[in-house]
């Protein structure tokens, strides 16, 4: 039990959450998209927000500004945060323009001020749970294309609910979080992806 809920950890980490967003809205957009296009978004995200990342924290690390991939403190996660933050500016300004997907350029923009709140919380010494913060704006991103694209996803949401929980309780076990930390956690991910719905759906 102790192994499974340390790999949950690991397996849904939050730096694939923003692709898993965007792999789900590629299947399920009723829009016509050349796969060539889909193919060079997904390979440009998985390098701008998976590879690039964990670059940057090896550098953070060779350089001592961060001990462990857990950003156990507070003072750790800034420098990562900024620079996630930096990252997602990119995607906005290179991979997702409004213009070609207003769905998916939102969802970033969400990220976007989730990570800055973050930002916020940590340099006021409050540890948001990140684990929960990706998986609960990507939840209510499911949520919005379901009623945008108006298809039945109940199963899905069900397992994200699932995975919701299952993460929670890997936090706790592991004593990375506390329950504040991951209610906190939830409602910083989840309320900017509520609130930009209105510029899209």
């Amino acid at each position: 039990m102790d192994r499974l809920l340390k790999s949950i950890s690991y397996i849904f980490h939050p730096l694939l959450m923003p692709l898993l967003g965007v792999i789900f809205y590629f299947s399920k957009s009723p829009r016509f998209i050349p796969n060539e296009i889909i193919q060079a978004k997904i390979i440009s995200l998985f390098i701008l927000t998976i590879i690039l990342p964990v670059l940057l924290y090896l550098l953070l690390k060779t350089i001592g500004l961060v001990n462990t991939i857990n950003l156990e403190s507070c003072k750790e996660r800034i420098y990562p945060l900024i620079l996630n933050g930096v990252v997602t500016l990119i995607v906005l300004q290179r991979i997702l323009t409004p213009s070609q997907s207003v769905e998916l350029y939102f969802f970033f923009v969400g990220i976007l001020i989730s990570t800055m709140a973050c930002l916020l919380l940590a340099i006021m010494n409050f540890k948001a749970s990140i684990h929960m913060i990706a998986i609960s704006g990507v939840f209510m991103f499911f949520i919005a294309l379901s009623i945008h694209f108006s298809i039945n996803i109940n199963g899905t949401l069900a397992l994200l609910s699932i995975i919701m929980g299952a993460i929670a309780t890997s936090r706790l076990h592991l004593k990375a979080h506390t329950y504040i930390e991951l209610i906190i956690g939830v409602f910083v991910g989840f309320i900017p992806q509520l609130i930009l719905v209105t510029y899209w759906l």
